[in-house]
C-alpha cells in the first residue's frame, strides 16, 4: 500500500476521529472507504435523474404556449 500526506482543517479531523472511534477502525481506512464510495459514484444529472418520470404524467406538454399559464410572468 501507498502513502500519502493531505491536510485538512481541524475541525474535519476531529469528525475524522469520531467515525474512526465509532467504527472501530483507523482513520486510514474511513479515508481509504469514503474516496473509494466517492470514486464509485456515478455522478447523474436532474435530467437523468428524473428520466424515468419524464412522460408518466398528464398535461399540457409546454405550459409556455398556453397564455393562461404565462399571464404575470417576468413583471
Amino acid at each position: 500500500m501507498r502513502t500519502i500526506c493531505l491536510k485538512i482543517p481541524e475541525s474535519l479531523e476531529r469528525e475524522l476521529d469520531g467515525l474512526a472511534e465509532r467504527h472501530h477502525t483507523t482513520r486510514s481506512a474511513i479515508i481509504r472507504e469514503a474516496v473509494s464510495a466517492l470514486a464509485k459514484r456515478k455522478d447523474r444529472s436532474a435530467a437523468e435523474l428524473a428520466g424515468e418520470l419524464v412522460g408518466s404524467l398528464r398535461g399540457a406538454a409546454d405550459l409556455a404556449t398556453n397564455p393562461k399559464h404565462m399571464r404575470g410572468f417576468g413583471k
